[in-house]
């Protein structure tokens, strides 16, 4: 697996949703159309594991989260940035989301949780706020924002 071929993973995704709002109707779609388990979802939660296992995704730490940018807002992406996170029953940093937030879920221990969902799509909507949280062990986040927007915040520890 190579960045250029996990940029085409991704791009088969953003090309559908690209002109969809982010919301809840998105957030079902996603879960309809790559629910966990089906090939799709394996294919891009393989691609992800593959990637933070050679060390092109998720290539930084702090504080206990390893965390990365592997794509900035690019038209092959078609305006998403692309971001992994791999966290361990942690909440992470508060941040707001400017223009929304789409989620993809792997959890690497069987019933870790990302904000209180399972292993599937995520969804947050143009500004929407949180503290990432994974919770009952390990996952994998990917994280889509909508050019790349995202702003952090200095709320105090119990914001959610």
């Amino acid at each position: 697996m190579f960045p250029n071929e996990f940029q085409g993973f991704i791009a088969r995704v953003t090309e559908r949703i690209a002109s969809r709002p982010l919301d809840a109707n998105l957030e079902a779609w996603l879960n309809a159309e790559y629910p966990a388990g089906s090939a799709e979802y394996t294919e891009l939660a393989n691609a992800i594991r593959a990637g933070v296992e050679e060390g092109w995704l998720a290539d930084r730490e702090a504080g206990g989260i390893r965390y990365g940018r592997i794509f900035k807002a690019l038209p092959d992406t078609h305006g998403f940035s692309v971001d992994v996170v791999r966290m361990s029953d942690i909440a992470g940093p508060h941040h707001v989301h400017p223009n929304g937030e789409i989620d993809l879920i792997v959890p690497l221990t069987e019933g870790a949780t990302f904000d209180g969902h399972p292993a599937g799509w995520c969804v947050y909507g143009p500004g929407s706020a949180h503290r990432p949280t994974v919770a009952g062990g390990s996952a994998l986040v990917l994280y889509l924002l909508p050019e790349g927007a995202i702003e952090f915040t200095k709320h105090a520890a119990s914001a959610t």
